[in-house]
């Protein structure tokens, strides 16, 4: 036993020593060179978010609504029946893939638009691979066509391009070439009735306008802590960064549905593109270039369903963060070469939409507050002003929280839970910048639309558990939760700045997380 307690203990003094023979020449500079890009990254990101919040102040108080700014004439209320030449003919297209649980809900939506039945063209992109679903999507389909709607079920033999493919291949058909426009809504999208009759006029009456986009609202955000902190993510992007985009630069990203397209912007920007998994912010950017002109519509609103598993949302955000870093690194010279946009909207292209959004946001959030503030617990001689890791850190979430107010309480959590989706988000940037073997992955976000529904009936919906690993079980955030452990504990014992509050906090956050207890767990 004696001989045990010496070899550990000569073990542990061996690790001592070789610990202070590197720290002062080695790990001290690296880590102070890594605070100084953080608080650096960290000030981009504050200058950017205190710019959006001053701009869209401005916007509410000064700037007229987009029906002032822009021509718009409402369509004539005519028999809707029976139909009229001064309505254009627009193509609705309903992407889908193995959509069990909300096909009837999004294509009963399309067919119940207020739209004249002989100028409207609903396409349902069928990519499912269950034969079953297959044959559910195409008799619904058939039901709305015996009530006289003009639904036609599309399908094709590969996925090849994904959503980007089937939108492409649904423009080709002879039956949509006199349709001047095309509004897409992802399957779990419900517009209402009257979506086209407020959006149309602004295409009509504006030649320059290629898109007219609508704000998501969500049918699920209550569904869980999960999907609450979804809503406070996507309302500061809907009511901050879409608004001052449309307002300011008439630029913004697409959001891939419940938006309205001009088909002749959309073929001379070279069309759909599957280089990314971002086809909807590629078009968008090609488009810009081209000299088109983006309207958001902020009282536009489409209902949509959020992911409430773990899983689906940790592959949706994997793609969302993948994607717009992959299409930074093949687009980034191709706008800095053209010559039909200002140099301001370049700049804030390149800057603000694509690099301090899609890939400083990501980075700064992961690799200060998960990586370099808890080794500096670690590494005394190292400091990090306390303006860098509070004050600042507090306004810009302070800041990203206006879009939500009802959730203002769940403020200190969401920043806990942001930090660890932080983690996956900077890899799948890392991934799309150096465009890695994960850089085109393709995972569907599983929708539960009627499973939500019908929980609260006499049959609830029974929770599964899933595998051990990989669904329930995650290394990868129960070794940050590890890590962070032992550097608060360093605090605890031998510190004294006291951020082990902070740090326990957060490995409380990836724990949770690591076990799969986020969100709802229903069977697949």
């Amino acid at each position: 036993m004696s001989t045990v307690q010496a070899t550990a203990s000569d073990i542990a003094g061996q690790i001592g020593m070789m610990w202070e023979v590197l720290k002062a020449p080695l790990l001290v500079p690296l880590l102070k060179s890594a605070v100084y890009i953080c608080i650096a990254m960290e000030l981009m990101l504050f200058v950017e978010r205190l710019y959006m919040g001053i701009v869209i102040v401005l916007v509410k108080i000064f700037m007229k609504k987009p029906d002032k700014r822009y021509k718009w004439i409402p369509m004539a209320d005519d028999d809707l029946e029976i139909g009229s030449a001064d309505f254009p003919k627009v193509l609705v297209q309903i992407p889908m893939f193995n959509e069990k649980e909300v096909y009837k809900i999004s294509i009963g939506a399309a067919c119940n638009l207020s739209w004249p039945s002989d100028r409207l063209v609903i396409q349902v992109l069928d990519d499912s691979t269950d034969p079953i679903v297959k044959d559910m999507v195409e008799t619904e389909c058939l039901r709305w066509e015996s009530k006289g709607l003009n639904i036609t079920y599309q399908i094709r033999e590969t996925r090849g391009g994904y959503k980007a493919g089937a939108l492409k291949e649904g423009l080709k058909h002879n039956y949509v070439k006199d349709c001047e426009y095309v509004v897409i809504f992802d399957a779990d999208f419900r517009p209402e009735p009257d979506f086209l009759r407020r959006s149309i006029p602004f295409l009509i009456h504006n030649p320059e306008i290629a898109l007219v986009q609508g704000r998501w609202r969500f049918v699920n955000s209550n569904e869980c802590l999960l999907t609450r902190m979804q809503e406070m993510s996507l309302d500061y992007h809907f009511t901050v960064e879409q608004e001052v985009g449309s307002s300011t630069h008439a630029f913004f990203g697409f959001n891939g549905t419940g938006g309205i397209w001009r088909i002749a912007a959309i073929n001379e920007a070279g069309g759909w593109k599957d280089r990314t998994t971002v086809e909807d912010m590629d078009l968008a950017v090609r488009a810009s270039l081209k000299g088109w002109k983006f309207v958001y519509l902020g009282d536009l609103q489409v209902k949509s369903e959020l992911p409430s598993t773990f899983k689906a949302f940790r592959f949706q955000q994997h793609r969302w963060s993948c994607g717009p870093a992959n299409l930074f690194r093949k687009m980034v010279m191709e706008i800095v070469r053209n010559k039909k946009v200002n140099f301001w909207k370049k700049f804030y292209v390149i800057y603000s939409f694509f690099f301090v959004r899609k890939i400083i946001a990501h980075m700064v959030t992961f690799f200060f507050f998960c990586v370099v503030l808890p080794l500096t617990l670690l590494v005394p001689e190292v400091e990090v002003p306390i303006w860098a890791a509070i004050y600042i850190p507090c306004i810009i979430t302070t800041l990203n929280s206006v879009g939500t107010p009802r959730s203002i309480h769940l403020l200190f959590y969401w920043i806990l839970f942001e930090n660890v989706m932080a983690y996956h988000r900077t890899k799948a940037t890392f991934i799309g910048l150096l465009e890695a073997k994960r850089a085109n992955e393709w995972v569907v976000t599983e929708k539960l639309g009627d499973a939500l529904k019908n929980k609260d009936k006499s049959k609830p919906v029974k929770k599964a558990r899933g595998p051990l690993f990989g669904d329930r079980i995650l290394p990868q955030e129960l070794g940050f939760a590890a890590f962070l452990f032992f550097c608060g504990l360093y605090d605890v014992l031998y510190g004294k700045r006291q951020y082990f509050v902070y740090v326990f906090l957060q490995v409380i956050t990836f724990t949770i997380a690591g076990f799969g207890y986020v969100g709802t767990i229903v069977p697949s």
